[in-house]
């Protein structure tokens, strides 16, 4: 079950870093931006619309689901810790932008659950 996912996984990840090297390119900088949040984009996305139109077997379901829910907070922590002492260096205005940054994603948290369906409710089980 394990094996599964890892292809995907690998192809998102070199998609994502190659975008994100583009993008670094277009803006003048000589590094990666974004592509680790790419790659992690594509992933979910690439693996929600191949599992909607049933590509996977359940085995590569499984599969799959494990490795995005290991690949997507250990990427983040490794990002996360180079990100701070690029931070360190770049002085006050980088850590007011991460600050800004994650307030927004808090304060994002509860519209976008809103859009989400509700499964399992009562509401849905009454409609059916």
């Amino acid at each position: 079950m394990l094996i599964y996912g890892v292809a995907l996984m690998s192809g998102c990840m070199i998609v994502g870093t190659f975008l994100g090297r583009l993008v670094g390119h277009l803006v003048g900088i000589n590094s990666d931006v974004g592509g680790v949040g790419i790659a992690m984009l594509l992933l979910v996305l690439v693996t929600r619309y191949l599992m909607d139109r049933d590509k996977f077997s359940k085995l590569a379901q499984e599969g799959i689901k494990f490795w995005s829910a290991m690949y997507i907070p250990i990427v983040v922590a490794m990002a996360a810790s180079q990100n701070v002492v690029a931070a360190f260096n770049a002085g006050a205005l980088a850590f007011i932008a991460g600050l800004g940054s994650v307030a927004a994603g808090f304060l994002l948290i509860r519209p976008l659950a809103a859009l989400s369906p509700k499964s399992g409710s009562a509401e849905t089980s009454a409609a059916e």
